[in-house]
């Protein structure tokens, strides 16, 4: 497949979408994939989503941890553009720490993806978790699928957003810049005017 610059390469993208051809090979297509975003950080919400592509190639598609914010933000736009369906489900930090986060991980990945079921033969998520027999797991899937890449970008934006909103609320921790994560800021300002309710308290180092 020719990348958009003219040249014969495969791009990474592109690459992405073959990998997705070859897991359908034995498998009933559409694929659904998903991906989650905060699962590590101190505040916030666990966002997960899952899609089902489309027929139109995003080659610039890759895993949201190696795009920039601008460019999460313009492949958030073509992938919704593109997608055939996508959904979101996110669990605020009080669900975390009433169910653990492991309980959260896999509910929301269970929970996107079947809410894609009537439109997808088979379900891929990213990472080794035991999902059941209709989702098969796979770690560093969100680095080799187009489909769970694409899920990686919609979780990750959003729940960034849900992060800036939050920050004009709970102003003292930075959430526009850390988006809930343990910097350096954030920790200093736990330390100095401790958690508020968006906080994950069982975390080691946020609640007491």
């Amino acid at each position: 497949m020719a990348s958009r610059n003219g040249g014969s390469r495969p791009s990474d993208g592109s690459l992405l979408y073959a990998f997705d051809a070859a897991w359908l090979v034995e498998r009933a297509g559409p694929l659904a994939g998903a991906d989650e975003a905060g699962r590590g950080a101190l505040a916030g919400p666990l966002v997960a989503a899952a899609a089902i592509l489309g027929e139109e190639v995003v080659l610039e598609i890759r895993d949201s941890k190696l795009l920039n914010v601008s460019a999460r933000e313009r492949l958030l736009g073509e992938v919704l553009r593109c997608a055939w369906a996508v959904s979101v489900v996110a669990f605020p930090a009080w669900w975390i720490d009433q169910n653990g986060l492991g309980r959260a991980n896999r509910e929301a990945l269970r929970r996107v993806i079947s809410l894609l079921e009537p439109h997808a033969g088979c379900g891929l998520a990213d990472g080794n978790l035991r999902l059941g027999s209709e989702i098969e797991c796979l770690p560093r899937a969100d680095a080799n699928s187009a489909t769970v890449a694409a899920a990686s970008i919609v979780a990750k934006v959003l729940r960034d957003h849900a992060m800036h909103a939050l920050s004009d609320e709970y102003d003292a921790y930075g959430f526009e810049r850390n988006r809930g994560y343990g910097t350096l800021e954030h920790r200093r300002a736990l330390a100095e005017v401790g958690p508020c309710r968006v906080h994950r308290m069982s975390y080691a180092g946020v609640g007491p």
